[in-house]
């Protein structure tokens, strides 16, 4: 090669270099969200995915566009799940186990994290938890002794209660395993539970009779993603109605609920969040473990305890992570 064609030479492999560096920076990824009614406590929840996301690397504007798609009820999830399909998204997040469910009939292809969700091996989204075997994993909120611990914690707060009602919504198959356990840990605490199906919001009044008029002395509050975005109606329904309510999350108890025993929701996300980073360097969802909380929070409201007479045993203050006066 003679001295020209050698500098030519050269000077193409310099001069491509940096194009291709700035090919690969300017890949924008596509990342879909779904889940269901956009409130604070819901924005809450997806601004600590979305800040994790940025401190990892994906900036929105630069080089990571957000596909939102926030459904009002369970029967229009499986339309948006494939919008974001037909959008072309990169990646899909989902929050709640029916938001997974819909992801999952909709693609087999695009990867789907979910930021939390209940029983997904129960629900056929993945063949294990330790080994998904498809394109789903991810963070989920629920552990088979939630409700076990919930129904103890209730009767520390209240000793005399022994008719305990679970308030879930009948088509969300999720919250099924905690059900079965708060009834394994009823006949050991000699407590009865009624389990109340609540199918949409408005059915929320009737039940509150019902559960008052039937001798509950107190309320779990299943997890259900619809529930979160009318825990203030929830909260004053069950103080007008004097039944010392067990949440999932501590937003309920912000609300006016007696107490929740869950997990950090937003730190779910941030985990979640990770998950994306993983997939989209190349990391595939079939050989991701999903992960489950190991970590819980006790929130309980001193207020709501006043407004229902009740006194907080000193054993379970000392164990509150927060206390809301």
């Amino acid at each position: 090669m003679d001295r020209r064609a050698f500098l030519h030479s050269l000077a193409g492999a310099v001069l491509a270099t940096p194009l291709a560096v700035r090919a690969q920076e300017t890949k924008v990824w596509r990342i879909g969200l779904l889940g269901y009614v956009f409130d604070p406590a819901h924005g809450d929840r997806w601004q600590a995915l979305r800040d994790r996301l940025r401190e990892l690397g994906y900036v929105e504007g630069q080089n990571a566009v957000f596909e939102a798609r926030w459904s009002d009820g369970r029967s229009r999830l499986p339309g948006f799940a494939a919008e974001l399909v037909g959008a072309k998204v990169d990646i899909i997040v989902t929050a709640g186990s029916e938001s997974a469910v819909a992801a999952k009939q909709a693609t087999s292809r695009i990867p789907i994290v979910t930021a939390t969700g209940g029983d997904l091996q129960g629900l056929g989204v993945v063949e294990s938890l330790a080994r998904p075997g498809g394109n789903v994993t991810g963070v989920i909120s629920l552990t088979t002794e939630l409700g076990g611990k919930r129904l103890e914690l209730i009767k520390q707060l209240i000793p005399r209660a022994s008719r305990v009602a679970i308030v879930r919504d009948p088509a969300n198959r999720g919250p099924g395993r905690l059900v079965r356990d708060a009834e394994d840990a009823g006949k050991r605490l000699g407590v009865v539970l009624k389990v109340v199906g609540v199918p949409t919001p408005k059915d929320l009044d009737g039940a509150f009779v019902a559960m008052k008029r039937g001798g509950a002395d107190a309320v779990m509050l299943a997890e259900n993603t619809v529930f979160l975005a009318y825990r203030q109606h929830i909260a004053d329904l069950a103080i007008m109605h004097r039944l010392p309510m067990m949440a999932a999350a501590k937003e309920f108890v912000l609300a006016g609920a007696l107490a929740s025993y869950g997990t950090d929701y937003p730190d779910l996300f941030r985990r979640a969040a990770g998950y994306v980073d993983k997939i989209l360097k190349g990391a595939k969802p079939a050989e991701l473990p999903v992960v489950q909380p190991t970590q819980f929070e006790l929130v309980v409201n001193l207020k709501t305890a006043k407004a229902l007479g009740l006194t907080i045993p000193a054993s379970v203050l000392q164990r509150a992570d927060q206390v809301v006066e």
